[in-house]
Order: C-alpha cells, then sequence, then structure tokens
C-alpha cells in the first residue's frame, strides 16, 4: 500500500500535468491557427487479400461480429488497436453486463463464464458483473477456436472505395502501414471511425459540434472488508435490508464530500467483483470529443489524478474505508459517445416512445434512456439527464446496421445509425453483442455469396442463425 508521502508525491507530480493537459490544443486548432500542411509522399505498402470479412474493433460488439461470421464459415480478419479482445468491458475496465438477457452470443457468454466462475451476479441474466481478466482469455479462446485471425496494436487508419464501394483498409502498427481487402468490411470501432473514413455522412451528440454524453475513467479496486462497505457496494446478490442501488450512490457522495471533493460524476458507483475486488465509476469529463486525441489524453490525465484523489481521500476517512486502494485505472477512458453511422434506417426517439417493431429486427432493446449530465453545471442538479419520453421496449432494424452512404460496409455497437436519444438507450454492451452476432453473419452471407449486405434477406441470417444455435428465437416477436 502506498505511504501518505508517496501519495502527496503522486498529487503533487500530477499537478501541472493537469494543467498542462487543460492547455493542449486539437490538431484542427493548431492547422487553423498557423495553416500549416505537409504533403505525405506516394508509397507502395504490403497489401493481404486473404479475409472475406474485415472486422476493425474488437469491444463486444467486434468481438462478436468476428466469431460469428467465422462460425458462419467466413475467413475473418479482425483488428483491435489496445493489447486485448473486449474493449471497454477488459481494456475500460467497464464492470457491468447490462441488457444481456439476449438469447445466443450473449447466453453462450454467460454459461461460459459461469463455468469459469467469472461471474459474480450469477443469478441475473440481464444485469451482472465479471471478472475482467477471465473474459479476457475466453474471448482470446473463442476466437482461437473460431479460426479469426486477430490482430492487436493495430488501428485503421485509412479507407479507399471504388465508387460506393469500400475495397480497402489501411492499419497502422508496429508493422507499418498496411493495407487490406475484403469483400464485406464491420465498422465495430465505437466512434465510428472506418465508416468516416469511408466517407459516411454521420451525427454526433445532440449537435453538430456536440455536446456530447461525458466519459468516465473506471477502476479497479481492492478494500479490506468488502461486507462491511455492503452500505456503499452494490453486490450480485441482495441481503433483506439492503440499501437501493441509489441509495448506494447517494452514500457513496456523501462519503466523497466529507473528503473535501464534491464528484465529478453526482452518482458515483461501486460494484462487488468477487472477494475484495471492486469496480468504482466515480467521474465524468465533460464535452470531450471522441475522435480528438488532445482532448482525450487531457481528459484521461485529469480523470485518472480525481480518481486518485478520490480514492486517497475515501481511504483518509478509515473505518470501513480503510485499506481501499486502486489496482489499475482502464487502459482507456470509457466513451459514451461518439460518432453515429448514417444506416439505412435510423433509430429515432419516436420508435422507444412507440415501441417500434420491425420484420428484420435483430435486438429487441430494454435498457432505458440513460443521458448522462452534459456539463458539470448540470451534474450539480441531475448526474443523469431527465428523461423526455417514457421508453418502451423497441427494435432495431438490420437496416441500422448496414451503411447508406457506402456499399460494402456494415456497423455494430453504438456507432449504428440512430438518434441522440435512441443512441443513450441501445448503446450498451448486450445489445452491442446482438448487433455484432447480426452483422457478422450477415457479412460472412454476403461476402461467400458476392453480394452486397443489403442484398441479404433478414430471412436467410435468420435461418443461418438457427443453424448455428437451434434453440434461438427465429422471429421477431420472440425476441428478448
Amino acid at each position: 500500500m502506498s505511504s501518505p508521502l508517496s501519495r502527496r508525491g503522486f498529487l503533487s507530480a500530477a499537478a501541472p500535468l493537469i494543467a498542462a493537459a487543460g492547455d493542449i490544443k486539437t490538431r484542427d486548432s493548431e492547422h487553423a491557427a498557423n495553416g500549416s500542411e505537409f504533403h505525405e509522399p506516394a508509397r507502395d505498402i504490403p497489401l493481404a487479400e486473404d479475409a472475406e470479412v474485415i472486422v476493425c474493433g474488437a469491444g463486444p460488439a467486434g468481438v462478436t461480429a468476428a466469431i460469428m461470421a467465422a462460425r458462419a464459415g467466413a475467413k475473418v480478419r479482425l483488428f483491435e488497436w489496445r493489447g486485448c479482445l473486449g474493449g471497454v468491458w477488459t481494456a475500460g475496465l467497464l464492470g457491468y453486463f447490462l441488457d444481456f438477457g439476449k438469447p445466443g452470443f450473449a447466453d453462450e457468454l454467460r454459461r461460459k463464464l459461469d463455468e469459469r466462475d467469472a461471474r459474480a451476479d450469477s443469478h441475473s441474466a440481464s444485469r451482472f458483473c465479471y471478472d475482467p481478466e477471465a473474459l479476457k482469455l475466453l474471448l482470446e479462446e473463442l476466437c482461437v477456436e473460431a479460426g479469426v485471425k486477430f490482430q492487436y496494436h493495430t488501428k485503421v487508419s485509412a479507407a479507399f472505395r471504388d465508387g460506393r464501394r469500400l475495397t480497402t483498409i489501411v492499419t497502422e502498427s508496429k508493422s507499418g502501414r498496411e493495407a487490406w481487402k475484403a469483400p464485406v468490411f464491420i465498422d465495430t470501432t465505437g466512434d465510428g471511425d472506418l465508416g468516416y473514413q469511408a466517407g459516411c455522412g454521420f451525427e454526433i451528440g445532440l449537435s453538430e459540434d456536440c455536446p456530447c454524453q461525458p466519459m468516465s475513467l473506471n477502476a479497479l479496486l481492492v478494500v479490506r472488508d468488502a461486507e462491511a462497505l455492503r452500505e456503499f457496494i452494490r453486490f450480485g446478490q441482495v441481503k433483506p435490508g439492503d440499501l437501493s442501488d441509489g441509495e448506494k450512490k447517494t452514500r457513496i457522495r456523501e462519503a466523497l464530500i466529507k473528503t473535501g471533493h464534491f464528484p465529478s460524476y453526482a452518482s458515483p458507483t461501486m460494484w462487488h467483483v468477487r472477494d475484495n475486488l471492486v469496480f468504482a465509476m466515480t467521474n465524468h469529463e465533460y464535452g470531450i470529443k471522441a475522435w480528438d486525441a488532445a482532448e482525450i489524453t487531457a481528459a484521461t490525465v485529469r480523470a485518472r489524478a480525481e480518481m486518485n484523489k478520490m480514492v486517497a481521500g475515501l481511504r483518509g476517512l478509515g473505518g470501513a474505508w480503510e485499506g481501499i486502494q486502486i489496482v489499475a485505472t482502464a487502459e482507456q477512458i470509457g466513451v459514451r459517445d461518439g460518432r453515429r453511422i448514417r444506416g439505412r434506417y435510423t433509430v429515432l426517439q419516436d420508435d422507444l416512445a412507440k415501441g417500434a417493431r420491425h420484420d428484420d429486427a435483430i435486438v429487441r432493446v430494454r435498457f432505458g434512456i440513460d443521458v448522462h449530465a452534459l456539463s458539470a453545471e448540470h451534474n450539480k442538479n441531475h448526474a443523469v439527464m431527465p428523461k423526455k419520453i417514457d421508453m418502451k421496449p423497441y427494435d432495431i432494424p438490420l437496416r441500422a446496421l448496414i451503411a447508406k452512404d457506402v456499399d460494402g460496409l456494415m456497423m455494430a455497437g453504438r456507432c449504428i445509425s440512430g438518434d441522440f436519444i435512441a443512441h443513450s438507450s441501445y448503446r450498451v454492451t448486450g445489445n452491442a453483442v446482438a448487433m455484432g452476432e447480426a452483422a457478422g453473419v450477415t457479412a460472412a452471407l454476403a461476402a461467400q455469396t458476392k453480394r452486397l449486405p443489403h442484398e441479404v434477406e433478414w430471412s436467410e441470417l435468420q435461418t443461418k442463425l438457427t443453424q448455428l444455435w437451434p434453440k434461438r428465437p427465429s422471429s421477431a416477436s420472440r425476441l428478448q
């Protein structure tokens, strides 16, 4: 455990970093200021054509899409810029699976986590905590078993079309620049990076200039006695007399205020993982554009310093908080809100209000509207913004996963086609997995029959999914 001196030393060292981070300029603002540009000379780079489906981004949607495309018979390549599979689940230390009571791959993942004793709240199929290291290993094993060729530390940096058809992407990695061709691509970058590079139209936040939902840097903590903190920590197994989740959040906020700090996320929360391990989400970073590396860097520096300050403050309270410390902050700050790529259908707030049903439905969303405070001022009154409408469970159609402006491109996860309010509901990872499942199988069917994704009939997708999971519901009316 760190000594008090080392904690003071950390905070002293962090202070100039935070100040400097606040002064970081974005690339666009720097170019606008000095008008400078550099002409990159043309050059030949290695080109590979060994895949039928290429998936960019290995978060919940991407790893699912890759596995399902491979199981459907396609040759698949999966690119991920971090050093593990799982995205926000693992590198982001999200801590919680939401709206996960789905058939198909979601059900398989739950069962396999249970077999490894890696799911904390095994009594619930829809909402549960998990062991992030066990999940990393499980996802790698599933990809290897399916025959997915996945590559870490590799980021898509350019995309090229022949007319409307996306044909080639370029990646950057330790291996340098490499080009990759395939009949079908899937954008599961979360922020719509591939769709943007391919020239797709998109929406962001509430308007062209954002404002976007805040980011959060989560952490894995160790406590001396998790049971002694039961009035603060959310446990999967509820006991008689337990406080509600909302009451526990209030208790954490009150404890943080006692340390002299009002948290940037006014509904801080902690989940029990196992033994004395706890996930924590206690901070917000406001107005950060998900595609601006300088802004994200500054936000990460501020969030990590705040997280350390809050944990040190709680430890200083003593009592049940004595001994609490950070095991690890997330590799990547958690992004709620990036580009939403224009698709052949756009999921709208009105769909939520009326509980829309579609003949080509691929998932029924049950998670509610969840717009976190858009500014520090909002956070003082509403950490989560008041809802404008009452939501009913609604369907996402396959068309929302197929790019409108570019052929041969699908999306899955939070970058699909939807408006700001709808996105705040479908963005959770249970729905991302269902989208990845549909996108992966559709892409495989298209590639293997030399068609485009929009030419694949929904009935073909359902038939293939039924072959892969005979017990899966076979019609939209039976979606969970």
